[in-house]
């Protein structure tokens, strides 16, 4: 056993036959070529495996229960491990891996998984009728909230529909409602419209406050922006995506579709990709009103500047790479990396206008 070496997975896919079989088991290699004669369910099993990664069979009691012991005789085979910019599943372990690895799979049978890098890129149309009547979920020509209030699903149904990226050519149909659906519909300008003039006004109050000192306020305007990237990978992380620590509860998961399933849902609805104001109100509250607890006046007013101003380019940010041709420098990047978390996997690369948080707690998506 050499935990030391590091095997790519195109080292380990070329092993694929009767003469040298290598496979994957939660993040680490194995070469059970010796085992293969010894193997209770004969050859053709393993060989079918050959270079591959077979967490989810291991871990499947439907398909191929194993006993504790063969977990223990399949350690005497361990050469190494893969390398980690080839493991969608290395914050996982166990069955959460296998439950990461199977939400991976639907994503896989969808054209979008191979496309979404290309400079082109446009989902294909959903059919409403051939969609519900297959994936037994919601009907795209129907009010979508009055169907999660009605409709009951498990907690593993509704995460795997979810997010399974859908596309309309037009706006979906929210609630249902004259009044209350314009109210779910943003325009992208309604963010800077709305927010620059409050940024501009902290930034003032923080100068007043500070006696007229432009440098601290501006010193402080850039911290500000820092927490903001902080505060966006949180949020999406551990707000947006709580998926699997939601209650089995129907109500959870209509809070869970409104605030951001929808969003993965139908990724590319644009009268949705911003944050309606009056949501981000009930978002900020908390942290302005944080900022102005332990901090004097002219460090909360510089620091809430600059948060805000932050969310503003994340908020732009994020409309520009799901719906413009956008520009070479840093955005074609990141806009491959974001429709990588819709199309390839959900759960990593948190970030939208940076990788850095998703670099320092090791949820960089690769692709």
């Amino acid at each position: 056993m050499d935990m030391s070496k590091v095997f790519t997975l195109k080292e380990i896919e070329a092993h694929n036959s009767l003469k040298s079989l290598w496979v994957i088991f939660n993040g680490r290699v194995y070469d059970i070529t010796e085992f293969v004669k010894d193997h209770p369910g004969g050859d053709d099993l393993l060989l079918q495996y050959a270079g591959q990664d077979i967490t989810e069979v291991m871990y499947d009691k439907d398909y191929h229960e194993h006993s504790e012991a063969s977990y223990e005789i399949l350690q005497d085979y361990m050469i190494g491990k893969i390398e980690e910019s080839n493991m969608q599943s290395r914050q996982f372990k166990g069955q959460r891996a296998s439950l990461h690895r199977k939400r991976i799979g639907l994503l896989e049978k969808e054209i979008e998984y191979k496309t979404f890098k290309n400079q082109d890129f446009y989902p294909s149309l959903t059919d409403p009728q051939v969609d519900v009547k297959t994936h037994q979920f919601l009907d795209l020509n129907k009010p979508l909230v009055p169907q999660m209030l009605t409709k009951q699903f498990t907690r593993a149904h509704y995460l795997e529909q979810v997010h399974k990226p859908r596309y309309l050519n037009r706006p979906a149909d929210f609630f249902g409602h004259p009044i209350l659906e314009p109210f779910s519909k943003t325009y992208w300008w309604i963010v800077p419209l709305v927010w620059l003039p409050y940024v501009a006004y902290n930034l003032m109050r923080s100068i007043e406050s500070s006696q007229g000192n432009a440098l601290v306020t501006a010193k402080l305007f850039l911290v500000g922006i820092f927490i903001w990237t902080f505060l966006e990978y949180f949020l999406h992380r551990f707000l947006f995506h709580y998926d699997d620590r939601m209650p089995e509860s129907q109500y959870m998961f209509l809070l869970h579709f409104v605030l951001h399933g929808f969003h993965h849902y139908l990724p590319m609805d644009r009268l949705r990709l911003v944050v309606p104001p009056a949501l981000f109100v009930v978002l900020a509250y908390p942290w302005v009103t944080l900022a102005h607890t332990i901090f004097p006046p002219f460090v909360a007013y510089g620091i809430v500047g600059g948060g805000i101003f932050g969310y503003i380019c994340y908020d732009m940010t994020h409309y520009y790479v799901h719906h413009a041709k956008v520009i070479p420098f840093h955005f074609t990047e990141m806009k491959k990396y974001h429709l990588a978390h819709h199309y390839k996997d959900f759960e990593a690369g948190y970030g939208i206008t940076s990788k850095l948080w998703d670099y320092v707690f090791n949820t960089v998506l690769t692709y």
